[in-house]
């Protein structure tokens, strides 16, 4: 945790460093008047991170509330205590704290794990995938959560958007004040009602950018958790999971706030794709094929 912790503080400083070179190179290169630099970047870095890490803190109990998801804490019957026995195991392998394991009431195929840590975490899966899928399967599936957790892509996922927030929120404005002061003629006394407008609009345009580059991180960590997932359950099992997914691939009734951590997202082509938060299953199966022999099954 204390790693977690100083990276976070590592990685907001270099931010604030960073856009205040931005800001001063602006201000002494093209000579614009962008007011208070340091309060620009305090207000930017508090509501940038402020607001994914307040997410992520309460990650865990939002996805318990919003999907409604039982937490196992004791065994009601075999198929439970073959999942928590299932997730001890997997956890031990990784070297994390057991996660809470739950289950949650869904017709598709999925799961997800989401908490503030890699040592307080939670894994659950759908009643569909419980229907849909044999044990080696299911192993495999519970398998790339742990990978998730162990891999810590709550924490970093929340450092990314924390850092593409305050970009957002600070080129915004510094790009509005340079707008409104050549539409107005670089007028003195503060910025017009103008300036606000185009704050708002750039407001959407660069949050359109900063989601496709936390869309393009949640893709390439769907491929290292079914690289980790094919470590503890197997090769084979997972390239299985994966095809039997398929079925239900694209359907979805998780709440958008742990969507990006189930293991079936979206399903878009072109354009689109930029805002998937999951890579085509094909792509994932075919890279899971070029993996080594060694992780064919499970040691």
């Amino acid at each position: 945790m204390f790693k977690r912790v100083a990276l976070f503080l590592a990685t907001n400083l270099a931010v604030m460093v960073l856009l205040g070179i931005v800001l001063s190179v602006l201000q002494g290169v093209f000579g614009v008047s962008l007011g208070n630099n340091g309060a620009l970047i305090v207000m930017a870095a508090l509501f940038g991170f402020g607001g994914s890490m307040i997410s992520l803190m309460l990650s865990k109990w939002m996805a318990k509330r919003s999907t409604g998801a039982h937490v196992i804490e004791q065994p009601r019957n075999e198929a439970e205590q073959w999942l928590v026995d299932t997730v001890r195991r997997q956890a031990e392998n990784s070297g994390i704290r057991m996660p809470e394991v739950a289950i949650y009431d869904a017709p598709e195929i999925n799961a997800f794990a989401t908490g503030p840590s890699r040592n307080n975490s939670l894994v659950a899966v759908s009643t569909g995938l419980l229907r849909a899928m044999d044990r080696d399967e299911a192993e495999a599936v519970l398998a790339h959560e742990v990978s998730h957790v162990a891999n810590g892509d709550m924490v970093t996922m929340a450092l990314i958007q924390g850092v593409l927030n305050t970009f957002v929120i600070v080129l915004a404005r510094v790009v509005g004040r340079v707008i409104d002061s050549y539409i107005s003629g670089n007028r003195e006394g503060g910025p017009g009602f103008g300036y606000y407008i185009i704050v708002f609009v750039l407001d959407m345009v660069f949050g359109l950018f900063a989601s496709m580059i936390a869309m393009w991180f949640s893709r390439h960590r769907e491929f290292r958790a079914d690289a980790g997932g094919a470590s503890l359950a197997g090769r084979d099992k997972m390239i299985a999971a994966l095809q039997r997914l398929s079925k239900t691939y694209g359907e979805s009734t998780l709440p958008k706030q742990v969507a990006a951590f189930g293991i079936s997202g979206a399903v878009g082509h072109g354009l689109r794709r930029l805002m998937m938060s999951h890579p085509p299953l094909e792509e994932r199966i075919s890279a899971l094929g070029r993996m080594s022999d060694s992780v064919r099954t499970a040691a």
